[in-house]
Parts: structure tokens; sequence; C-alpha cells
């Protein structure tokens, strides 16, 4: 599977993004996905996931509230919706999947990162 990342730029704090992830390959319907994010020194990590059918979904508890992930089956595409942004959560993110029904936290396949930049 090759998995395509955009939607990222600058915000100010307390703006909105929404990331957008496009999948190639038959699978994406029948995988759960996730997105993760790195800031710069830091180690990447887990912000949200969804199930295959997007009835299941798991957060951060630092973007809980804020973040929602969702997909759309059709399109073979899982999205990121990001409000209230905050300085930190400036970071690289990417979408990631294991192609099965869980994300675990180190999946298989990445997509190359978009860049969020949030200034306050």
């Amino acid at each position: 599977v090759q998995l395509q990342a955009s939607g990222g730029g600058s915000v100010q704090a307390g703006g909105s993004l929404r990331l957008s992830c496009a999948a190639s390959g038959r699978t994406f319907s029948g995988v759960a996905m996730g997105w993760f994010r790195q800031a710069l020194g830091k180690e990447r990590e887990f912000v949200a996931s969804i199930s295959r059918s997007g009835g299941y979904t798991d957060y951060a508890d630092s973007v809980k509230g804020r973040f929602t992930i969702s997909r759309d089956n059709a399109k073979n595409t899982v999205y990121l919706q990001m409000n209230s942004l905050k300085p930190e959560d400036t970071a690289v993110y990417y979408c990631a999947t294991d192609l099965r029904l869980v994300v675990t936290t180190s999946p298989n396949y990445w997509g190359q990162g978009t860049l969020v930049t949030v200034s306050s």
C-alpha cells in the first residue's frame, strides 16, 4: 500500500486544518488507519486511529475534543480534522497502517508526512 498525506500548512493558534491521506490498493476499506506525529527533537507519537468501518476511533489524550479522525472508503482516504490548534501541535504528521484490523504503536506502512506549524 502507498500512503500520500496532504493538507499541512501554517496556522495561528486557535485555527483549524484538515489533513488527508490517500491510500492506494484495494485493502484500504478492510484495515484500520492511524495518524501519528513527530515534533522536532521528539519521538514520534500516536495521534488517532480509526477502524475499517469508521465505527471506532481512538485519540491521544492531548488531542481529544480537538481532533477528529474520519475516513471515506469510497475514496480510499482518511482525514484528520484539527481544530483549536496549539503551538504544541506543531509537528510532521504521518498517516500509517499495519494492514490489519488495528493500528499498532509502530505500524509497518507510512506516508511521507505533512508539516503542520502552529504559531502563537
